[in-house]
């Protein structure tokens, strides 16, 4: 079992009462679970998947030395019906499995597991060719991981963006956000959103509703572990138009289709537990799971996650 927090005296109190009720052993500090490594330091701590992740590309039987910069090509789409049928997809589906799994550590990899998990079903040739294109980028920054500092300040901020009709297939658009705690991030998601939006500020928008949820789950959870968020948290977005319906209260036929969502996010905005502000989009850091990228640009949206190489 795992025993945290800062009461000492506590813990071994604890840990002495439980060893005299039932057989157990202190392995000691924590350094490995469920396939998350975790490395401790003055400053922090620091979480990576580098064993598990080996495993994964001993499955798929990547010996060579080949590597990629980038988990997807750049602007590549893909479609049910790309390449020929996999006559056994049990192998794909272990590895889209397994990287999913791996984003629990690896959000840099979060839009291109995102991709080649709606093929599960059907996969192809094509498809498959994307996720070893993953495995090898994830060859070539195997020890990559999450740092939290251990100075970081209590309070959340968070990055809302939206990939506008993103889906060839369907036309529906793709949610991104991440939210930090201080400067460590706690929170990411790349997910489909479930209607067609007609318009890239209401794709927009359905993104600022889904982060504003999340903000509010997490407030409500940091309260449990005794941390009082009241101030109002900052919420970006790079688009104007979806800013400017927030502080609109009048609803015309732009807004409709939205009003849910919109009487949502105004509430929340309204009561002062989020305020909306508008980030550039080459600061736009939610871009790494809406999109693919360049290798330069994908290494300065990972740098901005604060994400780290630990120490082999």
């Amino acid at each position: 079992m795992i025993i945290t927090g800062s009461d000492l005296q506590g813990i071994t109190e604890l840990k002495s009462y439980l060893n005299d009720c039932f057989k157990m052993k202190d392995p000691g500090s924590l350094s490995y679970f469920l396939g998350i490594e975790v490395g401790m330091s003055p400053t922090g701590y620091c979480i990576s998947q580098v064993i598990y992740a080996s495993e994964i590309l001993q499955r798929a039987g990547l010996s060579d030395n080949k590597v990629t910069d980038t988990p997807l090509e750049l602007n590549v789409k893909y479609s049910p019906t790309d390449g020929t049928l996999l006559s056994n997809p049990t192998l794909y589906r272990q590895l889209v499995g397994s990287l999913n799994y791996l984003t629990i550590t690896r959000p840099d990899i979060s839009h291109a597991v995102h991709i080649v998990s709606q093929f599960m079903s059907a996969p192809r040739s094509t498809h498959y060719a994307a996720v070893l294109r993953i495995l090898r980028y994830i060859k070539g920054s195997l020890h990559q991981g999450l740092c939290f500092s251990s100075k970081s300040d209590l309070t959340l901020q968070a990055y809302s963006d939206s990939d506008w009709a993103g889906d060839i297939t369907d036309r529906k658009s793709i949610t991104g956000y991440c939210v930090f705690l201080g400067d460590s991030l706690i929170s990411w998601r790349s997910k489909k959103q479930s209607v067609v939006s007609r318009s890239s500020a209401e794709a927009e928008y359905r993104a600022l509703a889904h982060t504003t949820s999340e903000l509010i789950w997490l407030r409500w959870l940091l309260r449990d572990m005794g941390v009082i968020i009241s101030a109002p948290i900052p919420l970006y977005c790079d688009n104007k138009a979806a800013i400017q319906i927030t502080h609109n209260d009048v609803f015309h036929e732009r807004t409709k289709h939205i009003e849910i969502d919109c009487h949502f996010t105004r509430h929340h905005f309204k009561k002062g537990t989020i305020t909306l502000s508008h980030v550039k989009s080459e600061f736009q850091v939610v871009d790494l799971f809406t999109k693919t990228h360049c290798a330069a640009r994908l290494r300065f949206l990972i740098s901005r996650l604060k994400m780290c190489n630990p120490p082999p």
